[in-house]
């Protein structure tokens, strides 16, 4: 099926800007994932001192609208404050393209939460908190949403790997249903950790795997 694509959409989809990874980013985020259509990865790097956005880039896994929405979103977010960055919405970057077609708005959507997530990832690293709530099981199972089951393609929460989780004096043990030399559990707990430790009260991640066949 084709869809009526702007001009500006296909630029921006032949020759999108600011794509790559950030060493060392300040923040980052993955929204989506290839297994379900569309896919993108955030990064950014902020001035400790302006709180501005100074260098942003993307990867992008998926369609036309996909790839130029997480073009434009970098280009309207570079610069900017973070503040202003979270106040870019879908419909300035479907705007800003001329205008999606109606079932591809989601893209647009998808590349706004990862700005989003990565602002939030560099604010919980660099404990840009304004209001310190207590970490819930609550916090923590919307966090590991962005947590993938690569078996799936779906997060972990979804697809219910998640068995347990405990909080208990700044530590969180986290139950995962798979066995513990399966291939993809380094994997899983590397990306749970690197979700639930940069909590302000969190001191420690034990990620733990049940064998459930046993």
């Amino acid at each position: 099926m084709k869809f009526p694509y702007s001009e500006k959409v296909l630029e921006h989809f032949r020759n999108p800007r600011n794509v790559g990874q950030i060493e060392n980013p300040d923040g980052k985020a993955v929204e989506g994932s290839p297994a379900c259509g569309d896919m993108v990865a955030v990064y950014i790097k902020v001035d400790s001192k302006t709180q501005k956005i100074k260098d942003i880039k993307f990867e992008s896994y998926g369609c036309a609208s996909n790839i130029a929405t997480g073009s434009i979103i970098t280009e309207l977010a570079k610069g900017k404050t973070l503040q202003e960055a979270k106040k870019i919405n879908w419909k300035q970057a479907s705007e800003a393209l001329g205008g999606l077609p109606s079932i591809k708005v989601h893209c647009s959507v998808l590349a706004v939460e990862g700005l989003r997530a990565a602002i939030q990832d560099y604010e919980d690293r660099h404990g840009v908190v304004k209001k310190k709530e207590p970490t819930t099981e609550k916090v923590v199972r919307k966090r590991l949403r962005h947590v993938m089951n690569p078996l799936t393609g779906l997060d972990v929460v979804r697809t219910n790997l998640i068995k347990e989780i405990n909080i208990e004096k700044g530590v969180v043990k986290i139950k995962v249903g798979l066995p513990p030399d399966h291939q993809f559990a380094s994997n899983i707990k590397e990306e749970i950790t690197e979700k639930i430790k940069p909590l302000w009260d969190v001191e420690e991640v034990n990620v733990l795997f049940v064998d459930e066949s046993e």
